[in-house]
């Protein structure tokens, strides 16, 4: 099949919508994401047994489990148990973040364990609470040197969001597969879903890289 440029160009406006979900969804994905990490990093730091041992177990867990399983999981077993429903979108920003949280719960416990012991005896000197501990002492040293394995994992996420077209997330391959059908010509609006991936990806890659050589040398 020979490319055709009018295909092409009569796809892209489909293709920029579904883009536009796409990156919806990857951000919305990203901020669950580290903040539920911060939270069970958090949490395992606690010293509390139950609590600790319960967040090892279900990061683990989710780890060894494929995210699509995950996806069809949230979107097709839990509203029948719970009574609860999500959208497909809602679904897969849930799932990728509750996914990615249990990554970057270990991203964030390296970062706090980075953090010179030094700084932690200083504060116990001074005798701050335990919340300023965190807050101003462990957490704004530990959170810059996180940040860039944190942006590679939303690059990751953002090449992984169209797994859910699996319950029916209309994302950008989404929009292609689309075009595809109605059109019957597939090579074009595939390539232009594939190089508008490269364009987010790729930007997105060049800053994490240049995050990476800062925190190196802070």
């Amino acid at each position: 099949m020979d490319w055709s440029w009018e295909a092409a160009f009569d796809s892209i406006p489909l293709l920029l919508e579904g883009l536009l979900v796409t990156v919806e969804i990857t951000l919305l994905a990203s901020v669950v994401g580290y903040v539920l990490g911060l939270v069970f990093a958090l949490i395992r730091r606690t010293g509390i047994p139950v609590l600790s041992q319960a967040v090892r177990l279900f990061i683990e867990f989710v780890r060894s489990t494929p995210l699509l399983i995950q996806v069809f999981a949230i979107f097709y077993v839990v509203p029948p148990l719970t009574g609860f429903t999500m959208s497909p979108f809602v679904t897969g920003v849930v799932a990728l973040g509750v996914h990615y949280a249990t990554y970057a719960a270990e991203v964030y416990r390296a970062g706090i364990e980075a953090v010179p012991k030094g700084q932690w005896e200083a504060a116990t000197a001074l005798n701050l609470p335990r919340s300023r501990v965190w807050t101003a002492v462990v957490l704004p040293q530990a959170v810059p040197r996180v940040l860039p394995a944190l942006g590679n994992y939303t690059i990751s996420m953002f090449k992984e969001t169209p797994l859910l077209l699996a319950i029916g997330v209309v994302d950008v391959l989404a929009r292609a597969k689309e075009v595809g059908a109605d059109t019957f010509r597939v090579i074009e609006p595939y390539t232009l879903a594939g190089v508008l991936f490269l364009l987010v990806s790729l930007p997105a890659s060049i800053l994490v890289r240049r995050l990476e050589r800062r925190a190196a040398h802070s």
